[in-house]
């Protein structure tokens, strides 16, 4: 069998087998054949988790045959659209437009498939809105005695509330309900500012402002602010041009951007010149669009992440020690931190379960070592109470995850009711979950 890498390069696998079913019921056959042998299945997606959720050298699964719309069912608010679980995100948007719906809220890349960006609690940005997962109504799982199972609030609730954030752990999900709204466009305004100036008006911007978030370029007082408000699917859109697309999206924001990055990779001491130099080049523009057009950019520069859930009220102390811990050890980042935000939840595993979030994500380009810039925003997050994206680079443990989620402990205890052996267990699950070792593998 040929291995398996995912897309940041951070993992790999060489599974004895790898397959790809077209429905539930050749999932479950697969599932039980691997306990008749005793092996270990993971599912996989589009690749795009920086962790090893989806690492096995046991039999891997692919979901791609099982995508598309299956059901759609309309509701006073919108509908209720039944997905297959390999439906790649971009081709959703595409699909539910189509029927005159979307996502509510959808984060800023759209290449994963819905299974995977829901088990790992992808999100987007606004305070009034919460990650994938809030918006599952629903959920068709095969576990690990090779049942196909539905759950819901109403049925087998307890599974569906472990089901719809597990990081794989509980199952393979075959399809995903979703409460979609009617379709809407957005009116995005992006523009230059200072880091000085945004925290002053952060209430303002995060409350005041459907999606809003922003960029910070370590080493310097800019940023790039991104405010994107709702307008009904019926508004005119003005899209980006052509040219400007072209020159913003993929010249400066991908191509010049990863010129820089080798630069900096091979003559760090110049990046905080390049910071600044980036942020004073930024112009402001505005146009409507689509929202799922808008809510995703292409990201063609290969990098690491890792991004922690904090209370909002952390975020400037936060920003500040970065700022401090980058100078006190010499550290030079050209990628600029990412900051969203989003609203309280009452997913189990969620980042933001019980708390309106700000998120900050950083990011190192794939040719350099990430791991001290990491190790040191780590320590920061860790002591306002973050919580780690669980598919992005981190280093916490079962033991120090338990007091960050009041739900930790009812979450394990559905896992191991439904998979008492480990069948979609490895190596990550096994340390963030502390799922005992065993002899299946």
């Amino acid at each position: 069998m040929a291995t398996w890498r995912n897309w940041a390069r951070t993992e790999r696998a060489t599974p004895r087998a790898f397959e790809t079913p077209a429905g539930a019921e050749e999932v479950a056959a697969l599932v039980t054949r691997a306990t008749e042998r005793g092996e270990r299945v993971k599912a996989v997606g589009a690749g795009h988790s920086f962790t090893g959720a989806a690492v096995t050298d046991g039999v891997l699964v692919s979901l791609d045959r099982i995508a598309g719309i299956e059901r759609v069912e309309p509701t006073a608010t919108g509908a209720l659209v039944t997905v297959g679980a390999g439906t790649r995100l971009h081709d959703l948007n595409l699909l539910l437009w189509s029927h005159g719906l979307a996502l509510a809220n959808l984060g800023d890349i759209d290449v994963q498939s819905i299974a995977g960006a829901v088990s790992t609690g992808t999100h987007g940005t606004g305070a009034g809105f919460g990650g994938l997962a809030t918006q599952v109504r629903a959920a068709t799982i095969v576990l690990a005695d090779g049942r196909v199972v539905h759950c819901s609030p109403t049925t087998e609730p307890e599974l569906f509330e472990a089901a719809r954030l597990g990081v794989g752990s509980i199952g393979i999900l075959t399809s995903l309900t979703l409460d979609c709204v009617p379709a809407y466009r957005l009116h995005a305004a992006e523009g230059p500012a200072t880091l000085t100036e945004t925290l002053a008006t952060l209430d303002e911007d995060r409350l005041g402002v459907d999606h809003f978030e922003f960029y910070w370029f370590p080493h310097t007082d800019r940023v790039l602010t991104k405010r994107n408000i709702r307008l009904e699917g019926t508004e005119p859109t003005a899209p980006i041009g052509r040219i400007r697309g072209l020159v913003d999206d993929e010249l400066l924001s991908n191509g010049l951007f990863g010129a820089l990055q080798y630069v900096g990779a091979q003559a760090p001491g110049l990046i905080p010149r390049i910071n600044n130099l980036a942020g004073r080049a930024l112009s402001p523009r505005e146009f409507t669009d689509r929202s799922y057009a808008v809510f995703a950019s292409p990201r063609r520069v290969r990098f690491r992440e890792m991004e922690y859930a904090i209370p909002v009220d952390a975020l400037p102390g936060v920003l500040a020690d970065i700022a401090r811990g980058l100078e006190r050890t010499g550290r030079q980042v050209a990628f600029p931190i990412e900051v969203r935000f989003a609203a309280a939840d009452d997913v189990w595993l969620s980042t933001a379960y019980g708390r309106d979030t700000a998120y900050v994500a950083v990011h190192e380009f794939h040719r350099r070592d990430h791991r001290d810039y990491f190790a040191t925003v780590e320590k920061i997050v860790r002591d306002v109470d973050g919580r780690p994206h669980w598919g992005k680079l981190h280093e916490r443990t079962a033991d120090d995850l338990r007091p960050a989620y009041p739900k930790f402990d009812d979450f394990l205890a559905v896992r191991q009711r439904v998979d008492p052996d480990g069948r979609f267990a490895n190596p990550y699950l096994e340390r963030v979950f502390g799922i005992e070792a065993n002899a299946l593998r």
